[in-house]
């Protein structure tokens, strides 16, 4: 895949938005894209900040801040996203919106780009205040959400629950709609294989580049950073997909076997106790030096910047497949290329559960269910053909896998605008 280098210098230190819009400029330029049509793709449709005051258990009051970025909206209703976390801001938030775009637009389904996300620790407040927290938020943005303007989902820090308070906060306002989010417990009009979608597409597309660089799964070492609901169906997949897994790891730190970890018992222990920790049977290792291990694999599946201008020298893994959003820098980024690693980006490595969300969509809108089998089918289906088009227009234009995948989805984007009378 490394047959040429790429055009722009690696700048470090790049805030989340920055390094989504150089990722943006390199893929562009391949298209020479009008500095105008530029500018225009670049720019979000509308961003929020919105105040949250909820009264704590305890009687306090507290204000948190919300923010939603609509960053485009040229091929459909925008979908992205709603993500509670200590590091939320608008910054990060805008990048995610904007990777929804391309994201949407890379596997071709109908949906532009948005997110959204709440600045706190959702382990430092109970359910009820959650819930609360959740409906105040609502209140506050309900009027340019919904199933034709821009449905939410979950993401870090959320989970199928919150996309139940979110539906019935929404529909308040609004009557009966369970299509206004996706995400949702199956019980309440959510998708089978929801919960899975992300880590098995991404399991899915790390067999289909393997396949294509004539690697056998049973030949490959697999290192997995987290163990969360990205991580551990990634891992389920793999496992069964007989590639040898030596480490994962959660927020409890790294776990190492090299004659491969027995991923079933892995799952048991970490529904049982809510994560890996007092897991025994696997040698103890740090998050950082997973990421070092000298494996065929690794899936940054956890938090952003993960690898980084400081530990990218350490990084040993021929292929890396980004589970998470962001995990590399733009930096790092363009020595692993320089260095002959292939990157399978997040723009189409964990494009699975906005697929999915889409299915949901789609069922909700028609009022039909679908079994698991179709589900899986489907979503297979979509990420072949993404990444059977992304590996061919890399190949077509000696660029990486990520400048490709930019330039499937600039392209669609571009076209829909046109056609929408720009």
């Amino acid at each position: 895949m490394n047959t040429a280098v790429l055009d722009h210098p690696p700048v470090p230190h790049l805030k989340p938005n920055e390094a989504v819009q150089l990722y943006f400029e390199r893929a562009a330029d391949k298209l020479d894209l009008h500095e105008s049509f530029r500018r225009l793709l670049r720019t979000p449709r509308r961003e929020l900040t919105v105040e949250v005051p909820v009264e704590l258990d305890d009687g306090r009051l507290e204000t948190f801040i919300g923010y939603r970025v609509q960053h485009n909206n040229a091929r459909g209703p925008m979908k992205g996203g709603l993500r509670y976390h200590w590091e939320v801001d608008l910054d990060e938030v805008r990048a995610l919106a904007s990777l929804m775009t391309w994201k949407t637009a890379v596997v071709n389904i109908p949906y532009g780009g948005a997110k959204g996300g709440i600045c706190l620790d959702p382990r430092a407040f109970s359910r009820k205040e959650l819930n609360r927290i959740t409906r105040k938020f609502v209140d506050q943005i309900h009027e340019v959400i919904g199933p034709d303007k821009d449905i939410p989902a979950p993401d870090m820090g959320t989970n199928a629950e919150t996309m139940s308070w979110i539906r019935n906060q929404w529909e308040k306002y609004h009557g009966f709609n369970p299509a206004c989010i996706t995400g949702k417990p199956v019980e309440d009009y959510g998708a089978k294989g929801r919960e899975e979608a992300t880590g098995r597409g991404a399991g899915i597309l790390t067999f289909k580049l393997l396949k294509r660089l004539g690697r056998r799964p049973t030949d490959c070492s697999v290192a997995i950073q987290g163990f969360g609901n990205v991580g551990s169906h990634a891992a389920k997949f793999m496992h069964e997909s007989e590639f040898k897994i030596v480490a994962v790891s959660d927020i409890t730190g790294g776990y190492y076997r090299a004659e491969g970890l027995d991923i079933p018992d892995m799952l048991r222990h970490s529904l049982k106790h809510g994560s890996l920790q007092g897991y025994t049977d696997a040698e103890s290792i740090s998050n950082e030096q997973l990421l070092a291990l000298d494996v065929e694999v690794l899936v940054p599946s956890a938090l952003g910047n993960v690898i980084h201008e400081r530990n990218v020298d350490q990084i040993r893994a021929k292929y890396i497949i980004e589970g998470a959003n962001n995990p590399i820098s733009p930096y790092a980024d363009q020595q692993l290329y320089d260095n002959g690693v292939v990157i399978l980006p997040d723009i189409l490595a964990n494009a699975g559960g906005v697929t999915v969300s889409y299915f949901e969509w789609v069922q909700n809108r028609q009022y039909y269910s679908w079994d698991l089998n179709r589900v899986r089918q489907q979503l297979e289906s979509i990420l072949t053909t993404a990444f059977e088009e992304v590996w061919q227009e890399a190949h077509d234009h000696h660029v990486s896998l990520r400048t490709a995948a930019f330039m499937i989805a600039i392209r669609r984007v571009k076209r829909a605008t046109e056609l929408g009378g720009f």
